[in-house]
């Protein structure tokens, strides 16, 4: 009953959470939505006035077009602004190998930008059947990738500290549990935020932990995407590099969670909420570890002694019955 007066609690408490979200987002947001369409209509009727030979029906339906093509990751003006064929032409395809190989990552990791999609049906097909099989075998090995480093950088350390120098171990996770968030903070957040502030011409620092933060959340607003402008130098390897990164950043916020999970049943946080469950077999492994650390001279289950035979107990061939 407790335990259910508290998830209801939390069922409120999210659904408040919800709600404070959208109102603040929504407050923040729709001044400067407001100020950008205002922006865009006068931009729009000023360019009528200079080109009255140009239909607006007609001007409607090429920035539809290429609105369209720009949400599938095509664009059409180039960094200089140039427009022309053979601009477009040398452009970066968005299926070359490493970009497809980017993408491909993103889709079985689930972070998923949506700025590069699949044009065609086939593609689309293809990409739920490879996300079918890809984001469960990403899943099996991140977790074990990650339950192998918790017992290095997680569990190993604590057991030692207590073992050796008798630290409270309650004490010593909430400890490791900071120092663990620094450590993931600056590896895979400032210093790769710094980076990408330096190889994207277009970007402020608040805007590469933007990208950081969003996409080792797996949540993939897609707004901002590495190695998109045209003209940008290594561009095959800066795609893989950050492939690797995401992989890697991943890795490490599963680490991350999974030690905040066990800080939370070693202080009694998860039975707050979830329910208890049966754990025979751990319980079984604990009694075996408990009779193996017993002293050889403390006595055991008792045995049964064998009966050693007696020549006088043998029965006689008189007493068989003939």
């Amino acid at each position: 009953m407790r335990r259910c007066a508290v998830l209801a609690f939390l069922a409120l408490a999210y659904a408040g959470y919800l709600l404070l979200g959208a109102l603040v987002i929504s407050a923040v947001e729709r001044p400067y939505e407001s100020r950008l369409r205002a922006e865009l209509r006068a931009l729009k009727a000023a360019f009528l006035r200079q080109s009255p030979c140009l239909p607006e029906e007609a001007l409607e339906r090429f920035l539809g077009a290429v609105l369209s093509a720009n949400r599938h990751g095509v664009a059409l003006l180039l960094r200089n602004g140039s427009s022309s064929a053979a601009a477009a032409a040398a452009a970066p395809s968005n299926w070359d190998f490493a970009s497809a190989f980017f993408f491909s990552s993103t889709l079985i990791t689930t972070v998923g930008y949506g700025y590069t999609t699949p044009l065609s049906d086939a593609g689309k097909a293809f990409c739920i059947f490879y996300a079918l099989l890809g984001v469960p075998f990403t899943m099996l090995m991140l977790t074990a990738t990650v339950q192998r480093l918790v017992s290095t950088f997680t569990s190993g350390p604590l057991d030692y500290l207590d073992r050796r120098w008798g630290y409270n171990r309650r004490a010593l996770s909430c400890g490791h549990l900071l120092l663990l968030s620094a450590v993931v903070l600056v590896a895979f957040f400032l210093v790769p935020a710094a980076i990408f502030s330096q190889l994207e011409e277009s970007w402020t620092y608040l805007d590469a932990f933007y990208f950081c933060f969003i996409s080792l959340c797996t949540i993939g607003l897609g707004d901002y995407v590495p190695g998109e402008q045209p003209e940008q130098r290594l561009r095959p390897l800066y795609k893989v590099s950050v492939t690797v990164y995401l992989l890697l950043g991943l890795t490490a916020m599963l680490l991350l969670l999974q030690t905040f999970h066990k800080l939370a049943d070693l202080h009694g946080l998860s039975d707050l909420v979830l329910l208890p469950q049966d754990r025979p077999q751990e319980e079984a492994c604990d009694r075996i570890l408990e009779e193996q650390k017993r002293p050889s001279s403390e006595p055991g289950p008792k045995e049964k002694t064998p009966v050693q035979p007696n020549a006088t107990a043998h029965a006689s061939y008189s007493s068989i019955n003939r």
